[in-house]
């Protein structure tokens, strides 16, 4: 089996528990610390329990830090029962493990404690150290572990060192609180969580959401270059031509954090968050290119129409290239109506339908206007003629 959850949620204490309860032997390996002479020796115990008709438990902490081949080393003897695997990691195992490793195993989702549970840890822990804490005292503690039961008896044992005859004052408590951080994984799964959700709470219209994700990527110690880059895909993916502004305030938030660095330019970048948090939203052109490029990739080479080609000299002329062209700005409202700029096949098709939200509601307008021109147009009927 695989244990997957954050730092400090039981995974070796489980593993230890179901060793012990089954009363098999053990044999612990740190991916992080040991390599493919430790499995090696690891798989000679296993063949000495198993000659005696007994099991062996493999446990592998970090196991998403071994290498593929690393992996690969113990996968046979897995197979063949020579070995219990049990790997601990912190990391999506879907993108860290082999598949094949995968396929052999099953995946338990660990989740961070919660305060009540922390609360209870440390109060079991407390006659080991000889200090006493209030019910809310063993609460605070439990917020500032953040979920992590290592962290929170690594708490608690400061605070038996500046406790007083035994007895931990409110002031103890406030002081450890200062040094409190929150979970932060640079490029692991809470990484992207957290950028997922900035970007879902932009795309819904809630500065609010926007702002504490932000702050809590901030927090975490998150480049805040990375952040800008998302928010201008989120300008042209979530906003677009409701309100192309969007899309150069969020440059300008880009060049200002550049410019002035953190922690300075990291306002301007809030200022671009809340705004495009704010504006009516549009994701046309995101499904237009999407439309497009699906359209090129299932589609042949089609011809660029003879009326679009370049005419540059007299033997490209005279094969037809720009003949029939119509130079928009020479026609009423700068709109040649019926013509097509697209390859004869793909005359019917529409990629870009705006939405009724913001600037791109005129938009939409204007083109419902044009296309109604079309469609009364002598000229679309000769187009469609041509051979």
């Amino acid at each position: 089996m695989i244990l997957w959850g954050p730092p400090g949620v039981g995974k070796t204490t489980l593993a230890t528990l179901l060793s012990t309860a089954a009363g098999l032997r053990m044999v612990k390996l740190s991916a992080v610390m040991d390599g493919v002479k430790a499995i090696r020796d690891a798989v000679v115990v296993g063949r000495e329990e198993r000659s005696a008709g007994r099991q062996c438990v493999l446990f592998v902490d970090e196991v998403h830090r071994f290498n593929k081949a690393q992996q690969d080393a113990f996968l046979p003897f897995v197979e063949d029962g020579t070995l219990t695997l049990i790997g601990a990691t912190t990391e999506n195992p879907a993108f860290e493990l082999n598949s094949a490793l995968l396929s052999r195993t099953r995946v338990y989702r660990l989740k961070a404690l919660g305060v009540a549970a922390l609360a209870r840890v440390i109060g079991r822990a407390e006659a080991d150290l000889s200090v006493t804490l209030s019910q809310q005292q063993r609460e605070r503690l439990a917020e500032i572990a953040d979920g992590d039961a290592r962290r929170a008896l690594n708490l608690l044992e400061l605070a038996a060192t500046m406790a007083s005859g035994g007895r931990v004052g409110d002031e103890v408590i406030a002081e450890l609180e200062r040094g409190r951080g929150r979970r932060f994984d640079r490029g692991g799964d809470l990484f992207y969580d957290q950028i997922s959700a900035l970007h879902k709470a932009v795309r819904g219209s809630s500065p609010d959401g926007a702002l504490y994700w932000y702050c809590r990527m901030l927090d975490g110690g998150c480049d805040p270059l990375y952040i800008a880059r998302r928010v201008i895909r989120m300008a042209s993916e979530d906003i677009g031509n409701a309100e192309p502004r969007a899309l150069g305030i969020a440059l300008d938030a880009w060049q200002t954090l550049e410019r002035l660095g953190s922690p300075e330019g990291e306002l301007a970048l809030a200022q671009a968050i809340t705004y495009l948090a704010s504006l009516p939203k549009s994701n046309a052109v995101y499904e237009a290119f999407k439309a497009a490029q699906q359209c090129v990739a299932e589609g042949g080479s089609d011809e660029v129409p003879l009326h679009l080609r370049n005419a540059p000299t007299a033997l490209a002329r005279s094969e037809g290239h720009g003949s029939d062209y119509r130079y928009a700005h020479d026609e009423k409202g700068a709109y040649v109506a019926g013509e097509s700029y697209l390859p004869r096949e793909l005359r019917a098709l529409r990629f870009y339908r705006p939405t009724d939200r913001g600037l791109e509601a005129h938009v939409r307008r204007r083109l419902e206007e044009l296309q109604a021109l079309d469609a009364a147009s002598p000229w679309q009927r000769y187009r469609d003629g041509e051979d």
